[in-house]
């Protein structure tokens, strides 16, 4: 969580780390996230410098955003929520990165990305801990209480944070998510929309990659939203996990030969 500036059309959100650009996100008006609470979560590293949000979905593979892939990633730290106490043991080189084959741009879709580590992490239900992932083409409409986290900026323009925050959104209808959205630009058919409009809750700068929960399932990644983050206008824009778990059990089935 750094210094940004915009750079997609339509001033999308950037986030500036080390001169090199990328979407990201914040947390807007969260809670620090409880110990031993969100175990599956990961910092995203260029060398020692958190990058973008991002969730085990199995023992040696993070998912992530696939916009987060213009930078050097390099490790991901696991098990810790506090960024300035991070163990040796919680720290993983990066093998491998998988862009979703469609991907170009945030704001056309496909904005995921899985991360191969270069060794296996050690799971413990109480320090780290893989995510469920939805089933194919799930329908997200009763989804429940669902929850966004992040190191990033509290609010538009603000300061970043060392430990985790979270926060509560509701998800948006996408019809009404695209009517929203029209004046701005067309939506893709792959992705979520939750939290932004119609409150002041939801992600900005410094997250991106991170996940979209909703009971207890990992069911969207963070992938973009509109300069002000701390009342927006527009829904936060997310993507749909459930729309690539072939491309995801594909890859992870591959690595497993």
């Amino acid at each position: 969580m750094y210094r940004f500036h915009p750079f997609l059309l339509f001033h999308l959100l950037t986030c500036l780390n080390n001169g090199q650009n990328a979407l990201g996100s914040e947390i807007i008006n969260g809670r620090n996230a409880p110990k031993n609470s969100m175990q599956f979560m990961a910092s995203v590293q260029a060398n020692t410098q958190h990058v973008c949000g991002g969730f085990l979905v199995s023992e040696d593979f993070v998912v992530t955003a696939a916009h987060c892939g213009k930078q050097n990633l390099t490790r991901v730290v696991l098990g810790t929520h506090n960024l300035t106490n991070v163990p040796d043991d919680a720290v993983i080189k990066i093998k491998q990165r998988f862009k979703h084959p469609l991907y170009k741009k945030p704001e056309l879709g496909y904005d995921i990305m899985l991360l191969q580590l270069s060794e296996k992490a050690r799971l413990d239900s109480k320090i780290v801990k893989k995510i469920q992932l939805p089933k194919s083409n799930n329908k997200i409409k009763n989804m429940g209480k669902c929850n966004v986290a992040g190191w990033g900026f509290t609010k538009t323009k603000g300061e970043a944070v060392d430990v985790l925050k979270v926060v509560d959104v509701p998800i948006i209808n996408l019809d009404e998510c695209k009517r929203k959205w029209k004046n701005v630009r067309s939506l893709p058919d792959n992705i979520i929309c939750a939290g932004g409009s119609g409150t002041n809750k939801g992600f900005c700068k410094g997250d991106s990659g991170g996940p979209l929960v909703c009971n207890g399932m990992a069911v969207g990644v963070v992938s973009f939203n509109k300069y002000n983050c701390d009342y927006p206008n527009w829904p936060n824009i997310y993507t749909d996990i459930s729309k690539h778990i072939a491309w995801i059990k594909d890859i992870l089935k591959k690595k497993e030969l």
